[in-house]
């Protein structure tokens, strides 16, 4: 396990999910979304994968789209298990996932499986409350068997730049200072890094962005407290969500990003990480100089040693 940096309050998260657990219904329309994307993402796939797991499975939305009415085994997933780091969570999952479907508690930062165990590891919008990223991503890396997929979302980058701004501008006014009141998010090339860092063979990250419309800023609130994604960060100032800074935030977002519609947007960035543990089957870069065809046979032009300009041949 690497050395972490305590971003998060792991008990808040943990709570926030456990109180957003039966709201899942009304506002779990993110988590939705984005396992139909991963699942489709699978579809691309042709491989086999006997055993999965779930890693944060929420109320069980990817297992839902995996083994759906018209989908058993999508994406060649053949058994899936489902874990949350909230045991209401988890509860939820095995309410209104598929039956017989083994659910189970348990923290991203300390997996309680051994080596070499599952075919595939999925994760939607879990990742992102993680201290330490580096020793999960070491983790998931073990215990996938050689050739096992690592297949995640996570909210990056410029999520809730709408709320961000408004909440920090809210802050210097009121208070003179300011303090983490949106949870930080990493990027495309941080996660890049980290998935080579792990050990992980042919990582990919890409982003989309999905933009949510909303009739007012505070039904953003509501949602992301529905989702169990309020703020966690473990520094956060007491009297965080007083109510004179609130409502300043809030007035602050309808002055600023009303659209053309009468609505507000939020922004939310997706990223999609795919890559695999190591195998001795997997494709593997060319070595320097193994290139079958000359760049200067391409170019039309004279090979030559370092320091000297290249010249068109006669």
């Amino acid at each position: 396990m690497t050395e972490s940096i305590h971003v998060f309050n792991r008990a808040k998260v943990r709570a926030h999910r456990e109180r957003a657990a039966g709201a899942l219904d009304v506002h779990g329309f993110l988590f939705e979304e984005t396992a139909d994307r991963l699942a489709d993402r699978l579809d691309d796939i042709t491989h086999r994968f006997p055993l999965a797991l779930d890693l944060g499975c929420h109320g069980g939305d990817m297992g839902r789209q995996i083994f759906g009415p018209q989908t058993m085994g999508r994406g060649g997933i053949e058994r899936l298990i489902q874990a949350d780091l909230s045991p209401a969570m988890a509860a939820q999952a095995r309410t209104t996932g598929v039956s017989g479907m083994p659910v189970l508690a348990a923290d991203e930062e300390f997996l309680p499986f051994g080596e070499a165990t599952f075919d595939a590891v999925l994760s939607n919008l879990s990742l992102h409350w993680v201290n330490d990223l580096p020793g999960a991503l070491l983790q998931i890396r073990k215990a996938l068997k050689p050739d096992g997929l690592f297949l995640a979302s996570m909210l990056g980058g410029e999520t809730l730049a709408e709320l961000r701004e408004c909440m920090a501008e809210a802050e210097i006014e009121l208070t003179g200072g300011l303090s983490p009141r949106v949870s930080p998010f990493a990027d495309v090339r941080d996660l890049g890094g980290l998935l080579q860092r792990a050990g992980f063979a042919l990582p990919v990250v890409d982003a989309d962005v999905v933009t949510v419309s909303y009739e007012t800023p505070m039904k953003l609130l509501y949602d992301l407290r529905g989702m169990g994604e309020s703020n966690a960060v473990a520094e956060a100032k007491p009297g965080l969500a007083r109510r004179d800074l609130l409502a300043k935030a809030m007035a602050i977002y309808e002055d600023r990003h009303l659209d053309a519609d009468g609505r507000f947007p939020a922004t939310f960035r997706i990223l999609t990480l795919t890559a695999w543990a190591p195998a001795p089957s997997q494709q593997k870069p060319l070595s320097p100089g193994s290139a079958e065809t000359r760049l200067a046979d391409i170019l039309d032009a004279e090979e030559i040693s370092l320091g000297e300009k290249a010249r068109p041949k006669d």
